[in-house]
């Protein structure tokens, strides 16, 4: 699978040889066979922390001296935590930023990257709103990049939308005459990142737009907050990552997408296909010298690719077999 952004590639200098880890593999861990004794701590992505809550979880009932601590504030305040040596393990909902990794390097911070699952992002809006079903990334520039700052009314983006190149899907104008209430992830999130990048960076470039959202928004690192600023008003818009969107599908209505190939619904199908156009990999980052000093840290992420059909069971899309294999082989080649 080749992800947009997101193809192989080295992890800069910092990695070690063989630490670029591509996926999980299923299978029984044995936990240390049950006597694994220690704590570690885990920081990052607000997406990934319920796949590493539930690994956590399923290992420390197998080992009663285990204990643990997983934390959300957001991938980019993860990283600054992780590359200052204060956390074991960086949850990401992207791939580390050349910055973050000048400033681990800087830091003498060694990690190995784990890709362990893929997302995709959902553009949702209230339940109650019907006069949306598809937006395109033309559409989606129109009414939360750069240039969209003020718009008060969906309607106020037309104008704009109607001055916007040709290639980044079909306009889906007239947009109704309504409030237009978004409610999104904030900087210090993976999501905003990916977002950005995916969604509105080639046209912001296009344009010579600084590639960012409108900054007029109530912003969240954390997703219920979004959720429930997409259900407070009934012509909201936001994004969220797919499988905390699909969560909620009874209270918000998850939007179609056009990337230029026409409205794709998100599903497991269209995000490991590549169908649907905002699709993204999910990772975990752990500290080497942490590992070689915490046993429990090693026989933790020994369980997570052993068992990490686990991100299936809470909404995220697994890895293939031979994905997982790599993963095994990666991180105990490290």
């Amino acid at each position: 699978m080749n992800f947009k952004r997101f193809g192989l590639r080295p992890v800069l200098a910092l990695t070690v040889a063989g630490t670029m880890v591509l996926a999980a593999c299923t299978g029984e861990g044995n936990g240390g066979g049950g006597d694994v004794s220690g704590s570690i701590f885990v920081s990052g992505s607000s997406t990934v922390e319920p796949i590493t809550t539930l690994v956590a979880e399923m290992f420390a009932e197998e080992n009663a001296g285990f204990d643990y601590t997983v934390e959300g504030p957001g991938t980019g305040d993860g990283f600054a935590l992780f590359c200052n040596g204060e956390t074991d393990i960086s949850d990401a909902s992207r791939a580390i930023k050349e910055e973050e990794a000048a400033a681990c390097e800087d830091a003498g911070i060694e990690y190995t990257e784990i890709l362990v699952a893929y997302d995709g992002l959902a553009v949702i809006t209230s339940a109650e709103n019907d006069a949306v079903s598809c937006l395109s990334f033309a559409d989606l520039y129109a009414l939360l990049g750069p240039e969209s700052q003020g718009f008060d009314n969906w309607s106020d983006a037309e104008g704009l939308a109607a001055e916007l190149p040709e290639g980044f899907g079909e306009l889906n104008t007239p947009y109704p005459d309504a409030e237009l209430i978004v409610t999104a992830p904030g900087e210090e999130s993976g999501t905003f990142d990916t977002f950005i990048e995916i969604v509105l960076e080639d046209l912001a470039d296009e344009r010579e737009q600084d590639a960012t959202t409108r900054p007029d928004y109530v912003a969240s690192a954390n997703d219920n907050v979004i959720i429930e600023g997409i259900t407070g008003s009934p012509t909201s818009l936001g994004w969220v990552g797919l499988a905390f969107a699909s969560e909620n599908a009874d209270t918000v209505k998850i939007i179609e997408i056009d990337g230029g190939d026409g409205c794709v619904a998100p599903s497991d199908e269209t995000v490991v296909d590549q169908s649907y156009p905002i699709s993204r990999p999910l990772f975990i980052y752990v500290n080497n010298a942490r590992a070689d000093e915490n046993e429990a840290l090693v026989s933790f992420v020994d369980f997570y690719v052993e068992n990490f059909s686990a991100a299936g069971e809470v909404g995220y899309v697994n890895l293939s077999d031979d994905e997982m294999s790599e993963a095994a082989a990666g991180w105990t080649g490290r």
